[in-house]
């Protein structure tokens, strides 16, 4: 079946029909980002729904000092979005750029909308899927921002050892809200307490 990674993976949080996933296949195409390619920028609409079948997508802010503050990183089989823009139907304030290489499935928010009232097991799989990934797995991610150390979560991050290993230091710094060079300080640390 086309798209059979994204259907399973639809299915892993609520099963859909036949009909469902016929509809929903309708509506996808199948698109490729370079590296460095910008799949949303900041200050636009977003108007697409993503599921990345392979590479890196980060997902940042640009402070007023003209940083980029990273605020999560998609993998390989991830559905990618600017939610809240698409929620609110307001210009996103993220920029979402492919770090790899990217082959995503894409998907009209609209279109997607209206599938989701038209079939009754697609609301549910966005139900649980929003409950799972947007409230559940991100207020860990919302406290940890504010309360815990740079370095306890740099050692969370050390923890996703394919994740860590794909993403660029820089980037880890700023996810991490730190710089470069108060990173380097947590690693030589992190190295100094192994020995």
């Amino acid at each position: 079946m086309k798209h059979s990674e994204f259907v399973k993976h639809i299915n892993h949080y609520y099963p859909l029909s036949e009909e469902t996933i016929k509809d929903l296949l309708d509506i996808c195409t199948e698109e490729y980002y370079h590296k460095n390619d910008l799949l949303l920028e900041s200050g636009s609409m977003a108007r697409y729904y993503y599921f990345l079948k392979s590479g890196l997508i980060g997902y940042y802010t640009v402070d007023e000092q003209g940083n980029n503050i990273y605020k999560i990183f998609f993998e390989e089989n991830t559905f990618v979005a600017s939610t809240a823009a698409i929620i609110k139907n307001e210009p996103s304030d993220f920029n979402m750029i492919a770090l790899e290489d990217c082959s995503v499935i894409q998907y009209p928010a609209k279109a997607y909308r209206e599938l989701l009232e038209k079939h009754h097991d697609l609301a549910l799989f966005h139900l649980h899927y929003l409950e799972k990934n947007w409230v559940v797995k991100k207020e860990p991610l919302e406290v940890s921002l504010k309360y815990e150390t740079a370095k306890k979560r740099y050692l969370q991050l050390l923890d996703n050892a394919s994740l860590y290993n794909r993403v660029k230091q820089h980037h880890i710094a700023s996810y991490l809200g730190i710089t470069p060079t108060q990173l380097s300080r947590i690693k030589k640390e992190i190295s100094g307490d192994k020995h």
